[in-house]
């Protein structure tokens, strides 16, 4: 795939080898504990032997399909890496995967060679989905799905079988990002990215009044072309104008009937192509109405236009789970 790549000015990607053994045991000695709930059994080598038969079995997978395992170094010491869990060219199929010592939490490193990793996967071996599977409760490792831009696509209830005698048995998740989505990520499209996910963020962030903050749900009228509407799909559809839908949730977030409200993305799909562009949204959120705490999810369809002013949001879908 290549020799090396930087990742930062202290971080480095390359090739994680068999003839690494003895420091890739080391790693896994450093980061056993934090990592074991969320790789497989196998992976957690324990002696050189089994260290060195993790890394064989994954340089046949690079002399198969290119893809192997790669390390990430921090200033010299190995802290963890990605790799190509499985790659199937007549499918177009791929799953990549990541593990990362305690230390090294927190630097943006799996997020960065990843992305390195699924570009080379997508553009130099044609495939055209890629997974990314998480155990039920890895939110590090879902936050850095979020980042590459994948969409959760579903649940496998129940798949992961206990460790080390357990019974419990966990949910897995099933991230995935399509070739033509990640083409619409590349760095020609960055600042547009940024500029969408700013409005999304300020949109959620409009409601907020956790804690005594202000809301200020006037701010949207921004966000939006003068002209832009919200709609409220599902048997009850309304269909608001922009006064219509701010001046009552102003009133209601400001009155008393509602507080320590807050509204977050769960997970994102955003989808760019020239002057448009499209977000997909899953949400939660929770408060306390008149007095009763509550919870709720659900799904936003943001669309958004590029102006002379910058991007400005067209229409909002929403649409409550039921509970």
């Amino acid at each position: 795939m290549y020799s090396a790549q930087p990742l930062t000015d202290r971080a480095v990607l390359r090739p994680l080898l068999p003839w690494h053994a003895d420091e890739f045991l080391a790693h896994l000695d450093r980061a056993r504990e934090h990592i074991a709930p969320w790789v497989g059994q196998s992976f957690v080598a324990v002696d050189l032997e089994s260290a060195t038969a993790v890394l064989q079995r994954y340089a046949d997978g690079h002399a198969k399909h290119g893809g192997g395992i790669h390390g990430i170094w921090l200033d010299g010491t190995l802290v963890g890496g990605v790799m190509v869990v499985h790659l199937d060219t007549a499918t177009g199929i791929c799953e990549l995967g990541c593990w990362l010592e305690p230390a090294a939490v927190g630097r943006g490193l799996i997020t960065k060679a990843a992305a390195k990793l699924l570009d080379w996967v997508v553009r130099e071996r044609g495939v055209q989905r890629v997974e990314w599977q998480t155990v039920a409760g890895n939110e590090p490792s879902n936050r850095v799905a979020q980042r590459l831009g994948m969409r959760l696509d579903g649940v496998m209830r129940s798949a992961v079988p206990g460790r080390s005698g357990s019974t419990e048995r966990k949910d897995l998740q099933i991230w995935s990002i399509l070739a033509d989505e990640w083409f619409a990520r590349t760095p020609q499209a960055e600042p547009d990215r940024a500029a969408i996910d700013a409005l999304a963020a300020a949109f959620f962030g409009a409601f907020g009044n956790l804690g005594g903050a202000a809301p200020d749900v006037a701010s949207l009228r921004d966000l939006f072309l003068p002209t832009g509407v919200v709609v409220k799909a599902g048997p009850d559809q309304q269909i608001y104008d922009l006064d219509g839908f701010i001046e009552p949730r102003q009133a209601l977030l400001t009155g008393g009937e509602l507080v320590e409200f807050h509204e977050w993305e769960t997970s994102e799909q955003t989808v760019i192509s020239g002057d448009v562009a499209q977000r997909f949204s899953r949400y939660a959120k929770a408060g306390v109405l008149r007095g009763e705490p509550f919870t709720g999810t659900g799904a936003k369809s943001m669309q958004c236009v590029r102006t002379p002013a910058g991007w400005r949001i067209v229409a909002v879908t929403w649409s409550d789970d039921t509970p």
